[in-house]
């Protein structure tokens, strides 16, 4: 006789719905669905793109149960399912296209458009996550160029304009503007997974 625990983890409710079991693969999606959605999230930080995808994650834990073996924890599993389903979709451009487009919309507000995204509920987990990215950005722009660095942390951490981080610098404005692009184009490629 199995214990209750055991005939409900995550690893015997995957092998369920590996043989098509609709009851289990609902109490999978419950038990998931929040997390996934604040990790999706993380990722994209665009909610309706967060929902679409964790969905489509669930979807393809649906499509590939029966190739869970059991090595790893299941939710190790789920979340790299859910992460490739993040890249994915950040690979096919539609995110892009979108904040370009929501952007445009908003570009009378000062805010910028990551603080206009709405945030979902509290993780401690993103907490740490967001922790080890800042030390990793701040590893990353410590080693660009002192003037690319400057540009940095005057138009991203003290919202200076490019007119101001000119003055502040000494520099005309289109230098400021290749320095920016210079440091982001830079930092993406250091930071890139």
């Amino acid at each position: 006789m199995t214990d209750d625990r055991e005939a409900t983890s995550d690893e015997t409710l995957c092998r369920r719905i590996a043989a098509r079991d609709d009851a289990a693969f609902d109490v999978l999606v419950a038990r998931h669905q929040a997390r996934a959605y604040r990790l999706a999230w993380s990722l994209l930080r665009n909610a309706e793109d967060a929902r679409d995808v964790s969905q489509e994650a669930f979807i393809r834990v649906w499509q590939a149960a029966h190739r869970f073996r059991g090595d790893a924890r299941f939710s190790t599993w789920f979340y790299r399912i859910l992460v490739n389903a993040c890249l994915d979709y950040k690979r096919r451009g539609r995110w892009w296209r979108r904040v370009i487009a929501r952007d445009a919309e908003h570009q009378a507000d000062d805010e910028p458009l990551i603080a206009r995204q709405p945030a979902p509920g509290p993780d401690p987990g993103d907490d740490v996550i967001a922790a080890q990215t800042m030390e990793r950005l701040w590893r990353a722009v410590h080693r660009l160029s002192p003037q690319q660095r400057a540009a940095v942390i005057l138009y991203g951490q003290e919202h200076l304009s490019m007119a101001e981080i000119a003055d502040v610098l000494g520099l005309a404005e289109p230098t400021v503007r290749v320095h920016l692009h210079r440091a982001v184009a830079a930092l993406r490629k250091e930071l890139a997974p």
